[in-house]
């Protein structure tokens, strides 16, 4: 992939773009803050955008929000020291399909660019959890997100098994894995997967997956 990172931190950078090399990915420029994030990926159309959180002038959420509405088919995925919940959700709203954090392994990393090259979210399974921890919280809204309701502008209701794939999706596992773990077959998998997009009014795992996460309709397990 041809990938552009945007981070203040030189050091981290140069570490990044050699793991991206040795991996056979091209990094086509580097950013330390929002604006040359965006100013770069506008004008050099990266099949993938690695921005940090936190840098100087423009933030990373900002410049996703702003780079997202530009170009939306270019993928973002955070690469962040930030494990703040908000900055997590907040992430994912804007836009973000992924939120990596900076202590994952090389080899986590590498599966997770592989994830988005699959047009799959990349968040690791440690990210998963706390997104389900934090979503199965009683929040008021748990009720009316799962079963709707009269004058409800929610989605369907998901049945249990629909929400068990769904939980699988927002983990990252792909179809053949959810099928493993739930023990179900993989077309069983494939049919859950359509009705849940056909509920939830998605097109993809990846939109189905952030407005999982965004709304809170995945309990932990």
């Amino acid at each position: 992939m041809r990938i552009l990172l945007a981070d203040d931190h030189a050091l981290f950078r140069d570490g990044v773009a050699s793991l991206l090399a040795a991996w056979g990915h091209e990094v086509v420029g580097v950013a330390a803050d929002g604006d040359a994030a965006v100013d770069l990926a506008d004008r050099l159309r990266p099949e993938l955008v690695l921005m940090d959180v936190r840098m100087p002038g423009r933030g990373g959420i900002d410049a996703t929000v702003r780079l997202a509405a530009l170009h939306p088919e270019i993928p973002i995925v955070m690469l962040t020291a930030s494990e703040d919940e908000d900055d997590l959700f907040t992430a994912i709203k804007a836009g973000a399909r992924g939120y990596l954090l900076k202590d994952l392994e090389a080899p986590q990393l590498r599966a997770m660019l592989a994830a988005v090259e699959r047009g799959e979210v990349a968040i690791s399974p440690v990210t998963a959890a706390r997104i389900l921890a934090e979503v199965a919280r009683p929040t008021g809204r748990s009720a009316t997100a799962m079963g709707g309701g009269v004058g409800s502008t929610e989605p369907d209701h998901l049945t249990e098994r629909e929400v068990e794939v769904l939980r699988l999706v927002v983990a990252g596992l792909r179809n053949k894995e959810i099928a493993a773990d739930l023990g179900i077959s993989e077309n069983t998998t494939k049919f859950h997967l359509r009705n849940i997009l056909e509920k939830l009014h998605a097109s993809s795992r990846t939109e189905v997956a952030a407005r999982a996460v965004r709304e809170g309709l995945v309990p932990d397990r």
